[in-house]
């Protein structure tokens, strides 16, 4: 099971560049705004992209979505937990906490 983790600590992770942070909501959304360094891997492509986004099973893996309101985040984490991943993270508070806490994000445009 995937551990929850504060935006402190997705913050401090994301800094210092140790973890591999992904967005569980689908392209548009990413593309709108994302969390610095994020990748895009969609809840229905989980078991398809994983291992090419992640193929270290031991690598730090942080996975959001919108809020706590959004299971993307938590299903997806349960899921590369399945895959064989061994430290997975689940940012439940989500990409809204982030930007309400003035936080910077990229955008694809």
């Amino acid at each position: 099971m995937a551990r929850v983790i504060s935006t402190d600590e997705v913050k401090q992770r994301i800094d210092a560049g140790s973890a591999v942070v992904l967005e569980a909501l689908p392209q548009s959304y990413y593309d709108e705004a994302h969390l610095p360094g994020a990748l895009n891997l969609p809840l229905d492509e989980v078991d398809d992209r994983a291992a090419a986004l992640i193929p270290d099973k031991d690598a730090e893996v942080i996975v959001y979505c919108t809020d706590t309101s959004c299971s993307n985040s938590g299903i997806a984490s349960d899921r590369l937990v399945e895959l064989g991943y061994t430290n997975v993270f689940t940012y439940t508070a989500g990409k809204r906490d982030w930007v309400g806490n003035g936080l910077p994000t990229e955008s694809a445009q």
